[in-house]
């Protein structure tokens, strides 16, 4: 065991009687660990990215609540380790008694860093105005509240690639991949893969087909004729309004989402449990 307490910093959803209640839970356990220093508590919509030197940031909520917390960070990314308190689940991965029961591990720096890729997107608006978002899942070009159809026009390293027209166009990264890529018919990627997919949205041509490319290129998408109630969305949770003669430009971020495993987890159990993989169907006798 490492002679230095493990320093740990807690993000918290939100103020909810849900998260309250884990976080009393987890801190009750904590006061007995003489081998380990909470430097921070903070709920998500309050953290202000700092020098932190935590070893570890604990993120108390769901997969969203670590979106949220990844990008507040910015350009300050520490390793992150989830206990869900969600739905789904596929990065924060841990109960509270499983927190605690995996404790031992855990102040032992016996975890796993693994690094993700995290995307950058500038949205150039008509008005010659710029805006900057860091993100981990995907950006989304919808045609959203405008119900109809919305020509999107792709290039990859300035080569054009094609016009997309349908509901809208994904791309994610392979953190993103199980999430709305995943229910817009896209492939499931490995998480550690450097790669982005391209999904459209219920294409008007059948033969637009989700398209894996390097995570070194750069993406460019436009769309000048958007309908009025057009959006881009970021991670789902960032919504603004997408206009004519508006541009993004996407491409890898200068740093990486942190995301601490401990030994035993499985990539493709989780993924068999959560999307409720059954295998072979089990035939009855006839």
């Amino acid at each position: 065991m490492s002679e230095s307490p493990l320093n740990l910093m807690f993000l918290l959803r939100d103020q909810s009687a849900h998260i309250q209640t884990a976080w009393d839970q987890i801190h009750a356990y904590l006061q007995s660990q003489s081998s380990v220093y909470v430097s921070a508590v903070s709920v998500i919509e309050d953290f202000t990215p700092d020098d932190s030197e935590a070893d570890l940031v604990v993120v108390l909520g769901g997969d969203g609540a670590i979106l949220r917390a990844c990008r507040q960070m910015g350009l300050n990314q520490l390793p992150m380790i989830g206990v869900n308190l969600g739905r789904l689940g596929f990065l924060a991965d841990l109960t509270p008694d499983g927190f605690c029961k995996n404790f031992a591990q855990i102040v032992e720096r016996k975890y796993r860093i693994v690094e993700h890729l995290m995307f950058e997107c500038k949205h150039y608006l008509a008005d010659g105005s710029v805006n900057t978002y860091l993100g981990l899942n995907e950006v989304v070009i919808s045609s959203a509240g405008a119900m109809s159809m919305i020509d999107v026009e792709l290039t990859v390293n300035n080569e054009l690639v094609t016009t997309y027209s349908g509901d809208g166009l994904i791309i994610s990264t392979p953190v993103g991949s199980t999430a709305h890529s995943l229910s817009a018919g896209g492939p499931i990627l490995k998480q550690d893969l450097q790669a982005f997919v391209i999904t459209p949205i219920c294409p008007h041509t059948p033969t637009n087909r989700p398209l894996v490319d390097n995570a070194n290129a750069l993406y460019s998408l436009s769309s000048p004729n958007a309908p009025e109630g057009a959006m881009l969305v970021i991670d789902g949770q960032i919504k603004v309004p997408y206009s004519s003669g508006d541009r993004l430009e996407l491409k890898r971020a200068p740093v990486a989402f942190k995301l601490a495993r401990i030994p035993g987890f499985n990539y493709y159990t989780r993924l068999n449990r959560k999307l409720g993989w059954g295998g072979q169907p089990k035939y009855g006798a006839e």
